[in-house]
């Protein structure tokens, strides 16, 4: 009874660890490869994403990047009472791609994914990319202009036909590191792609 004891609790430990492991952010995250090298199955994802719905891996990856940091429960800070108090988030935002819940139902009811969870890495980039794909059709936009995909993430579809974004200069500066960044992506993508592509790397 002992040795059942112990191996129920030695695989309880390993089943805590590789959760964690898989739920902690990538620790390069300025180079995609480094970040597609850590964590295994995300290159699948962010490739059947984009075999989905369009768009380039390192737009929708740079997006991920900007709005959670990679962090598979990311919440919006919260707001002071008082300047000390805490006080309610300032939005339900949650996940990797801080998709609100509304926004998050509309994804799931249009494309039939109802088990989608925003804490789930590959649901969080099919959304995004989704999202972007609609961006695209919806407001004429290229489908790796990253710099307005952004902005109409950020503002939604009508607050970008309103242009609710020229207000804000704080938001252009966002959108434009965005952009860099989703170019960076997209270059290193080119250097180990071949790799990641290869039959033998384990997914």
């Amino acid at each position: 009874m002992g040795l059942i004891r112990v191996g129920r609790v030695v695989l309880l430990l390993c089943s805590v660890l590789l959760a964690a492991c898989a739920s902690t952010p990538p620790r390069h995250t300025n180079n995609v490869c480094h970040i597609f090298d850590e964590k295994d199955g995300w290159y699948k994802d962010a490739k059947k994403a984009v075999k989905r719905w369009g768009g380039t891996i390192g737009t929708h990856m740079s997006i991920i990047y900007q709005e959670s940091r990679f962090v598979a429960k990311a919440k919006p800070p919260r707001t002071r009472i008082l300047w000390v108090i805490p006080g309610p988030r300032k939005s339900n935002a949650y996940g990797y791609s801080q998709a609100k819940k509304d926004t998050w139902k509309w994804y799931k009811d249009s494309t039939g994914h109802w088990g989608a969870d925003r804490n789930d890495f590959d649901d969080a980039i099919d959304f995004v990319a989704w999202y972007n794909h609609i961006s695209a059709k919806k407001l004429g936009l290229r489908s790796d202009d990253a710099y307005s995909l952004y902005l109409a993430y950020h503002e939604g579809h009508g607050g970008f036909k309103r242009g609710t974004y020229k207000r804000k200069g704080w938001l252009k500066n966002v959108a434009a590191k965005v952009s860099k960044r989703a170019k960076s992506y997209d270059y290193q993508l080119k250097k180990c792609e071949d790799r990641l592509n290869s039959s033998w790397w384990p997914f």
